[in-house]
Formats: C-alpha cells, sequence, structure tokens
C-alpha cells in the first residue's frame, strides 16, 4: 500500500497542482495506485480557495484516490453560510473569521467574487456567490484517516482517547496536550495545522505543514514497504524516527 500525504494547502492551488505532478511521477515510477491523502485546512490566506476545492471535488468526481479531511479552516466558510454569527470555540481571540484579518476570511470570500463589508451584507452576497455545493463538500469532509502505518489527522489527537471517541473540536484545533506528548499513541499521527520549518518526525507524530499559509514550501510525504519519505523534486528523502 503506498500512501502520499500533503500538508496544510491555504488557497494555493498552484502549489498543490505542483505537488500532485511530483507525486502521479513518483506514484507512475512505482507501479502506480497509490492513495493521497490531504490533510485540511484548504482554504484561507492563500489567493485560490474556491480554485482549490474545485479542483480537489473535480478529481475525487473522476474517481481519483483521493482523501481530503477536514480543517479548522474548513469549518468557517460553511458554518458563516448556516450561522452567520458563529464564532469558532477554538478561536482564542474570541473573534468572528470576518473580523480577524489573519485568519484569511477576506482571501476566501475574494476567491469568490465577495468583498467583505457588514457581516448581514457578506452573508448574504456570500450566499449568492458561493456553490451550495462547496458548502456541502466542506461540511462533509472526514475528519481522519486510518493506514497500517499511520494515522492520518489535521491537528492531532486528544492522548488516552479512543480514535472513536476523539471530537472534532480536538481533530481539528488540538495542541496543548497533544504536540507536548512523548507517549506512544499506538500509532504514528501524521498531521499538520501547527507549521513546522521543514518536515519532523517527533516519534509519535509526523508534522507535516510546512508554512505554505506563510510562503513556506507545501510539502509531500511517502509511506510504502520502503519506510517513509519526503518527497521533492529530486526524489525521496528518508525520513528517520528520532
Amino acid at each position: 500500500m503506498r500512501t502520499y500525504a500533503i500538508g496544510d494547502i491555504h488557497g494555493h492551488l498552484e502549489l498543490l497542482r505542483a505537488a500532485h505532478d511530483l507525486i502521479a511521477r513518483d506514484d507512475a515510477a512505482h507501479g502506480g495506485g497509490g492513495t493521497l491523502v490531504h490533510v485540511g485546512d484548504l482554504q484561507d490566506r492563500g489567493p485560490d480557495s474556491r480554485g482549490v476545492v474545485d479542483y480537489l471535488m473535480r478529481g475525487q468526481a473522476e474517481g481519483r484516490q483521493w482523501i481530503v479531511l477536514k480543517g479548522n479552516h474548513d469549518r468557517f466558510l460553511p458554518r458563516f453560510a448556516r450561522q452567520p454569527g458563529w464564532i469558532d470555540p477554538g478561536l482564542a481571540s474570541g473573534r468572528h473569521w470576518l473580523d480577524h484579518p489573519s485568519l484569511g476570511a477576506a482571501e476566501t470570500l475574494g476567491s469568490y467574487g465577495v468583498e467583505i463589508r457588514d457581516h448581514d451584507r457578506t452573508h448574504a452576497e456570500m450566499l449568492r456567490a458561493v456553490p451550495q455545493a462547496h458548502l456541502r463538500w466542506l461540511d462533509a469532509l472526514p475528519l481522519w484517516h486510518l493506514i497500517p502505518q499511520a494515522l492520518f489527522v489535521h491537528a492531532g489527537i486528544r492522548p488516552g482517547v479512543d480514535l472513536a471517541r476523539q471530537t472534532e473540536h480536538d481533530l481539528v484545533w488540538i495542541r496543548k496536550g497533544f504536540l507536548d506528548h512523548a507517549g506512544d499513541h499506538g500509532m504514528l499521527v501524521v498531521h499538520g495545522h501547527t507549521p513546522v520549518e521543514r518536515v519532523t518526525h517527533f516519534g509519535n507524530r509526523l508534522a507535516i505543514d510546512t508554512g505554505a499559509a506563510y510562503g513556506g514550501p507545501l510539502s509531500v510525504v511517502v509511506f510504502d514497504e520502503t519506510g517513509l519519505h519526503l518527497l521533492g523534486e529530486a526524489g525521496r528523502e528518508p525520513i528517520p524516527a528520532p
């Protein structure tokens, strides 16, 4: 079983296309049939959130083996559509998505041709501009994907809690209690959400968000019978455990 994983995308369609091209070449060189997991945060901050959603939805509709997980940023747009006053409890600032410039609402809505004004007007314009299919698809994204070698999730897991009992809030938001946990999770947890300078293996988890939202690369890793590798233009680079 060959599985590829891509870190947080944040509206960078061209980086996503380039990552998919890398994967296609590597997969073909190893016999094809690989599965691709995206660990969430498809939207916000980058220039083309709409394009990222269109691209991923189209690929899935064409039957590509693409798993797309939900990140915390992927909750904002569909929840704003349903509950325009909703504030995500994971936001330490307690501020609305529209009122927190660093969250990237302006960039996401702009990719749909919507300019942020007052909340009511922005909400009305968003409902006209954003396809309902996009909102349904984002809402229905799975929270995790499990293979024999690893568990893929956006932010992490609550240590000591069975996978079936993990909450969506923890799976898309957790930092404290997960990042500082040194114990065995029973599986390697592959996650994004918390940017690192380069893909880093911590023994019990693998961090793959290398800050595409802030000008960093969009990293790709691959699991197969030969082990765990970082995938780049020069080919595969082994990722050793600490």
